[in-house]
Order: C-alpha cells, then sequence, then structure tokens
C-alpha cells in the first residue's frame, strides 16, 4: 500500500491515476496541488482527491509517492523544485510526454535528492483534458515507460512500477535518450505533420473550398492537429533535437516520393506503399498490450 499520495497537477493523467490507486485500495490518502483553486476544488466534490495541499517541503515529505502530472513547459522546473523538497522516504516520478529534458534537470542536484526520482510517461490520454475527464480506467492495458538513471534507487522504481501496474498498466523501462528518440518518431512528429497540413491547406486563398470536400481520409489524417496546441508546442522544443532528426528522416522520404511522382515511376510508387500498408496492417493487428 502507497498510504499519501501527493498529485502535482490535477487534471486528467494525475486525476486518473488517484482515482485508479484509490480503486485498487492502494492510497489512504491523496492531496492535490495545482495552480487553479477552482479545479482542485472540483476534485475534491468529485472525489479524486481528499483534500488540496501547497508544494512544500511539509506536503512533499509527508508523501510516500508524489506524481508530477504538470503540462511539460513546466515540469522539469517542477521536478527540480520537488526533488530538493523530497524526504528520504518520498518517491517522485513525473508523466511527461520528453524525459530528456527532466533527467537534465535534474542532473545539477546532488546525488541524493536525485535518487528517488523515477521519470515516467503513461501512454494514454482522451480527448477531453481537466480533472472532470479523469477515470479510473484510463491505463489499464497501457504502456507506461519509466526512465531510472544508473543512481536512481532501485526501491523507488519498485515502488513506482507497482503502483503503476495498480492501475492495470504495464511497466517498461528504457533510457531517457532512447524514450524520446522513439516518441519523437512515432508521436512527436505524426503531430508536427498534422498540424503542418491543416496549417498549410488553412491558410490557402480557397481554405474554406478545401474543407468543404475533405472527406474520411483528411479526418483520420488531421485528428490530432485538434489536439492543444500549447502542449505540442513545449513537447517540440522540450524533444527539439530527436524530433528535428526525424524530420530531416522524413523530409529524405518526401523528397523521394516527389521524384516518383515527377517521374511518373509507377512501380516504386506500389512498392513504397505496399512497404507502408504491410506495416501498418501488421502493427494494427497486434495485440493491444504490446503498441
Amino acid at each position: 500500500m502507497i498510504g499519501r499520495l501527493l498529485v502535482v497537477g490535477v487534471g486528467l493523467i494525475g486525476g486518473s491515476f488517484a482515482l485508479a490507486l484509490r480503486a485498487a485500495g492502494q492510497v489512504s490518502e491523496v492531496i492535490g496541488v495545482g495552480r487553479r483553486p477552482e479545479s482542485l476544488q472540483a476534485a475534491v466534490e468529485l472525489g479524486v482527491i481528499d483534500r488540496a495541499g501547497r508544494l512544500d517541503r511539509a506536503t512533499v515529505e509527508s508523501a510516500n509517492i508524489v506524481l508530477l502530472a504538470a503540462p511539460v513547459g513546466d515540469i522539469a522546473r517542477h521536478a527540480v523544485e520537488i526533488a530538493a523538497l523530497a524526504g528520504p522516504d518520498t518517491v517522485v516520478t513525473d508523466a511527461g510526454s520528453t524525459k530528456g529534458n527532466v533527467v537534465e534537470a535534474l542532473a545539477g542536484l546532488p546525488p541524493e535528492a536525485r535518487r528517488g526520482f523515477v521519470p515516467g510517461h503513461p501512454i494514454a490520454g482522451a480527448e477531453s483534458s481537466g480533472v472532470r475527464a479523469a477515470r479510473v480506467d484510463l491505463f489499464r492495458d497501457h504502456t507506461v515507460v519509466l526512465t531510472p538513471g544508473a543512481d536512481t534507487d532501485p526501491v523507488a522504481v519498485a515502488r513506482v512500477q507497482s503502483a503503476w501496474m495498480a492501475c492495470g498498466a504495464r511497466v517498461v523501462s528504457m533510457t531517457a535518450e532512447d524514450h524520446d528518440r522513439l516518441f519523437a518518431a512515432v508521436s512527436h512528429l505524426p503531430h508536427l505533420l498534422s498540424f503542418a497540413l491543416v496549417e498549410e491547406l488553412a491558410l490557402r486563398g480557397d481554405a474554406s473550398r478545401l474543407f468543404e470536400y475533405a472527406a474520411g481520409g483528411f479526418r483520420d489524417f488531421t485528428r490530432i492537429a485538434a489536439s492543444d496546441p500549447e502542449m505540442w508546442r513545449d513537447i517540440a522544443l522540450a524533444n527539439r533535437a530527436a524530433l528535428l532528426t526525424e524530420l530531416d528522416l522524413y523530409q529524405v522520404r518526401l523528397a523521394g516520393l516527389r521524384a516518383m511522382v515527377a517521374d511518373a515511376d509507377a512501380e516504386g510508387l506500389r512498392a513504397a506503399f505496399d512497404t507502408a500498408r504491410t506495416a501498418r496492417v501488421a502493427w494494427s493487428q497486434r495485440p493491444p498490450r504490446s503498441r
């Protein structure tokens, strides 16, 4: 049993984590910290947290686990602040979509302050945000990636892993560098491509006519362009080195396809599309817990 849980950022992710652990009987008290008092009050009324608290030493030290679920743009700063406030028995983890920026920020702290911090990333989300969108089953059968460093306390890693497993998640570990490289390719790049296409069409003089005739293919490809612009701005900047690499690789592939179209290379286009189709079908047929 975890005991006292402190959630910094009681929104979709932080609220769902609290609900899942409460349903699993793993917490005796949940304290919430956030920027907006009205959101914390709603979290109390919904039974997500027991009470609101402050981000001070007394509150952090009293928690057995602290989940930092703040926006990516704030998470590195908060990670350093919370790690410095944590007591010897407090384990801290985060739920940010990028990990290199967190690890880099923590590097400036003394080793004893870093030992209890386990960087993490739950691969789950929803179209809605905020504490009212929190769900007890949000993480069930989803993957959570942990990126502990060489000096991270194994006991802290085990406690965070157990907490996520109690939420129904599958937990894997990798380096922060591998995490950011992988997610730049399969998450961050697709969002940039989707945003870019919709922006390019929206800026044309005949944008309204183009959107009038857009149908299922456009809808499928651009669904994620409806995501929070500020959140994805922060993710792009936090993971810019890996994302630039992926953008360069994609531009090479796009240039290759352009050349095939210009040269009327029917066989080259068919082969490229067949490779993509085969890979996409194989991925879609994998069991949910492995993707």
